[in-house]
C-alpha cells in the first residue's frame, strides 16, 4: 500500500512528435498492427523488457506476482492487479498470445474468486471482499501480519475490471473473466472500511483493528473512492467524495512549479490515472479552478506535479548527484538503508523502502518508474530522461528487465551495512530488484500514451463510469458515456 509507505514503506502535438522523431501515424519497420503512436525504439525496448518481467515472475498455477524479484518474498495483490493490466497490453503489441493472455487471466480471476475469505488471522486470503495487502506465493494466503488493504485491493480490482473490458469475445473462459471480476468487485463491503465519517480507511488487521489512516487527502486514492462509490452491491454515497475535497486547500501549492494539488511522491499523480482518463472531466473542485486556469483538470494536476519534480531536479537544492533536467524522479521505492554518512564534508542521511519527493525523505535517490510512469503528462521530457539513465548509468541499472528499481549516485562508496542492493562503480548505489508496483506503471503508462488501451476500455467500464458520476464529475467522454 504506496499511501501507507508514508509511514512504513495530451496528447502529444505535431511538433512534440517531431521533436522526438515520432510519426502521428506512420509505422516504422515491425510495429504492430493494433496502431498508436510510433514509439522511440529505446522506449518500445523498455516497456517489452518491462512486460516480460510479468511474464516470467509470476506464478502460473495460481496468477499471483511477486512484490520484488529476484529476492525471494511474497506476492503482493495491487502488482497482480497491474499484470492483469498487461496481459492485453502484451496481446495487443505481439509478446504475447491471446490464448495465453486469457489463460493466465482466468486462472487469476478464479483465484480470487475462489480464495478463503474470513475474520480469522491466518488460513484465509482476505476478509469482507476486500484482500489482505500481501500473500504467500504458492499458497494465496495472508502473508504474516499485513494489513488488509483497501488501496491495493482497489488496483487489483482496476486490474480485473479493465480484464473484463478487454476480453470481449464469446470464448466461453473470456465470459467467465467477466462473470468472476464483477463477481469479486461486487463482494466488497465497503462499508466496511468507514469507521470515521465519509472517510475510508487504509486498512484492517484482525489484531489489532483498523489503521488510524483514511483516504482523506489528494494522492493515488481517488480509485479506492471511485470504485467504492460505482459498486452496485455495497455503495458509498457522493459525501465520501466530497469530503475527500475538503482538504484540497490543504495540498494546494505552487512551490516547485505551477500551482497544482500536491503530492510528493510521483505515484500519487499516476496510480488512479492508469486506470480513469481524466482529461476533460470534472468534479466540483476542478469546475471551480476553470475561471483561473481554463481546461484544468486532475490530468492536468499531474502534468503540473512533473513539472514540478523536474524544477526541483533541476534547482537541486540539497546538492545531490546526478539530478539535472534529464535524470529526475522521485516517488516510493527502494533504498540504499537507513543510517548517516559524511560525503564531501556534508553529513547525509539515507533511507531504506520510502515515500519520496522535493523536499520529503529526498536521499538522492532515483527511481526510473517516477518518470516513465509520467509518460502520458510528459513524454518528451520523460523519453529524454530514459535516454540519459541509460546513457549514464545504464550500464549498472538496465538489465534484462528494465531498470532496477532505483538507483543513488550521490553514494559512490559506503562502509554501511546495505539494506538494498550493491555500490557499483562509477554509478552509485544500484538496487538489486524490480518491485512489480514499480514495474506496472512503466508498462501500462507507455501504453496509455501510446494507444489509449487501458483509458479507451476503461471509459466503457460501467462501474467506474456510476463511482465517477456519483462523484460530481461530468465533461468530455463521461458526457457520452
Amino acid at each position: 500500500m504506496k499511501g501507507a509507505a508514508m509511514d512504513r514503506r495530451h496528447f502529444l502535438t505535431g511538433a512534440s512528435l517531431g521533436a522526438l522523431g515520432l510519426s502521428a501515424c506512420a509505422g516504422w519497420p515491425g510495429a504492430p498492427s493494433s496502431g498508436g503512436r510510433v514509439l522511440d525504439p529505446e522506449v518500445e525496448d523498455l516497456q517489452e523488457r518491462t512486460f516480460r518481467w510479468f511474464v516470467d515472475t509470476t506464478n502460473r498455477a495460481n496468477g499471483l506476482t511477486p512484490d520484488r524479484w529476484p529476492k525471494k518474498t511474497f506476492a503482493s495483490i495491487a502488482a497482480v492487479g497491474f499484470a492483469l493490466t498487461c496481459w492485453p497490453i502484451g496481446v495487443e503489441r505481439g509478446w504475447m498470445t491471446r490464448e495465453e493472455a486469457r489463460a493466465r487471466t482466468l486462472i487469476t480471476a478464479r483465484f480470487f474468486h475462489d480464495a478463503p475469505q474470513g475474520p480469522e488471522p491466518t488460513g484465509v486470503t482476505g476478509h469482507k471482499g476486500f484482500f489482505y495487502h500481501f500473500l504467500d506465493m504458492e499458497t494465496g494466503l495472508r502473508y504474516r501480519d499485513t494489513e488488509l488493504s483497501t488501496v491495493d485491493t482497489t488496483l487489483l480490482l482496476g486490474g480485473l475490471l479493465y480484464a473484463a473490458q478487454w476480453f470481449d469475445g464469446d470464448h466461453p473462459d473470456e465470459a467467465e473473466i467477466r462473470r468472476l471480476a464483477q463477481a469479486v468487485y461486487e463482494r466488497v463491503d465497503w462499508s466496511f472500511a468507514v469507521v470515521r465519517p465519509n472517510r475510508i480507511s487504509m486498512g484492517w488487521r484482525p489484531e489489532r483493528g483498523f489503521e488510524r489512516a483514511d483516504w482523506n487527502r489528494y494522492n493515488e486514492g481517488m480509485l479506492v473512492l471511485l470504485l467504492a462509490m460505482g459498486s452496485p452491491t455495497h455503495p458509498l454515497p457522493g459525501a465520501v467524495w466530497e469530503e475527500w475535497m475538503s482538504v484540497y486547500d490543504q495540498s494546494w501549492t505552487d512551490e516547485w512549479g505551477p500551482a497544482h494539488l500536491h503530492f510528493a511522491p510521483l505515484f500519487g499523480h499516476q496510480y488512479s490515472h492508469m486506470f480513469v482518463d481524466f482529461r476533460g472531466i470534472h468534479d466540483a473542485f476542478m469546475r471551480g479552478k476553470q475561471a483561473g486556469i481554463p481546461g484544468f483538470d486532475y490530468f492536468q494536476n499531474s502534468v503540473r506535479a512533473v513539472q514540478a519534480q523536474r524544477n526541483y531536479a533541476i534547482r537541486n537544492p540539497m546538492g545531490w548527484a546526478g539530478y539535472s533536467a534529464d535524470v529526475w524522479g522521485l516517488t516510493a521505492c527502494d533504498g540504499p538503508g537507513d543510517f548517516r554518512q559524511v560525503i564531501d564534508g556534508h553529513e547525509r542521511q539515507f533511507f531504506s523502502y520510502s515515500a519520496r519527493g522535493p523536499g520529503e525523505r529526498d536521499d538522492g535517490t532515483l527511481a526510473p518508474t517516477a518518470a516513465l510512469g509520467a509518460m502520458p503528462f510528459a513524454p518528451a521530457e520523460v523519453t529524454a530522461c530514459l535516454k540519459a539513465m541509460k546513457a549514464r548509468y545504464g550500464a549498472g541499472i538496465y538489465a534484462e528487465y528494465g531498470f532496477l528499481d532505483a538507483f543513488n549516485p550521490t553514494l559512490a562508496e559506503t562502509d554501511q551495512t546495505l539494506q538494498h542492493g550493491r555500490i557499483v562503480p562509477g554509478v552509485g548505489w544500484v538496487d538489486g530488484d524490480y518491485l512489480g508496483i514499480d514495474q506496472g506503471p512503466i508498462v501500462i503508462q507507455i501504453e496509455n500514451h501510446r494507444s489509449d488501451a487501458v483509458w479507451k476500455r476503461m471509459r466503457g467500464e460501467p462501474n467506474l463510469i456510476r463511482g465517477l458520476k456519483r462523484a460530481g464529475f461530468g465533461g468530455g467522454w463521461l458526457d457520452r458515456a
